[in-house]
């Protein structure tokens, strides 16, 4: 009688090694799949402008091409950046009845999603998977030219209820710079803790800027994985909730609150580390500053 069970064990190895084969394929693409479902604004296709990964596009579109945020970016452009650090002075912005007369024209692109890392990914509590690591918190647009040597950055929030809102105009570019190098198939993503920028690709971490470098311990790059563990181990006892939130910090902020008798429709300016922040809408400026001793 023929030996038929070299033959079988044969056959079944094949099995396995085609299921294994199989797995891997699927893996990939639907990794693939997950990074274009959460990716950049712009990657939509052509036949399809409004970015399904963005709710509410057409609102935020509305925002940022509308007369009140248009002259609420004047009216920024208009005032001196203050200079000092994040304790110094917060000025009021004058009230123009004109704001934009007499600037040089320019136009406010459309917004592009800004994604940060969440609370349960730096806690570690979260898996290292696109979906569990990255949010979108906000969008970011930026001018089309640079006004008087300046340019600006449009940041917008969610409304409570659906749509988006007016949250502050910072001076530069470099956020929405960065959040527009996001391609079909990679995410961007900031830790803004430490100012750090990335792109991921698949579930590979590549850093953007000198911050992001410093934030990988000067890698070219490290596998998500790795990365949940270096900020598990720069954040995860200074969550909310944690001591050090209650002491008056945040995920490694300083939170300082400058008390003012303006109106709600008043904008406020103030500086530090090199930013302006123009805050629209409330009585309170929120000064964010890196505490020295997270780094």
């Amino acid at each position: 009688m023929r030996d038929t069970s070299n033959t079988r064990g044969t056959r079944m190895s094949g099995k396995r090694a085609a299921r294994v084969s199989r797995l891997s394929v699927v893996l990939a693409v639907s990794a693939s799949a997950l990074l274009s479902v959460v990716g950049p604004a712009y990657a939509a296709p052509a036949k399809d402008p409004l970015p399904a990964d963005i709710p509410d596009y057409r609102a935020a579109l509305d925002a940022v091409k509308s007369a009140d945020v248009r002259d609420t970016v004047c009216r920024f452009l208009r005032t001196p950046v203050p200079t000092g650090d994040a304790g110094g002075p917060v000025q009021t912005i004058p009230e123009r009845a004109e704001p934009c007369q007499g600037l040089p024209a320019f136009t406010i692109k459309d917004p592009l999603a800004r994604n940060e890392i969440t609370p349960g990914f730096a806690a570690g509590t979260a898996q290292p998977l696109p979906t569990e690591a990255i949010t979108l918190t906000g969008l970011v647009s930026s001018l089309s030219t640079t006004v008087n040597g300046r340019n600006a950055t449009v940041l917008l929030a969610p409304t409570q209820g659906g749509g988006w809102h007016l949250a502050a105009v910072r001076d530069g570019d470099s956020e929405a710079g960065y959040a527009g190098r996001a391609t079909v198939g990679t995410l961007v993503f900031t830790e803004p803790q430490i100012r750090g920028w990335y792109q991921l690709k698949l579930t590979t971490v590549e850093p953007l800027n000198d911050q992001a470098r410093q934030g990988l311990g000067g890698k070219a790059s490290v596998s998500l994985r790795d990365y949940q563990k270096l900020v598990k181990a720069r954040y995860a006892d200074k969550l909310p909730g944690s001591e050090y939130d209650s002491k008056g910090y945040s995920s490694g902020y300083d939170l300082q609150r400058a008390e003012t008798g303006s109106s709600p429709s008043t904008l406020l300016l103030a500086g530090g580390s090199g930013t302006a922040l123009a805050l629209a809408g409330g009585a309170t400026v929120l000064l964010r500053r890196r505490r020295a001793s997270t780094l």
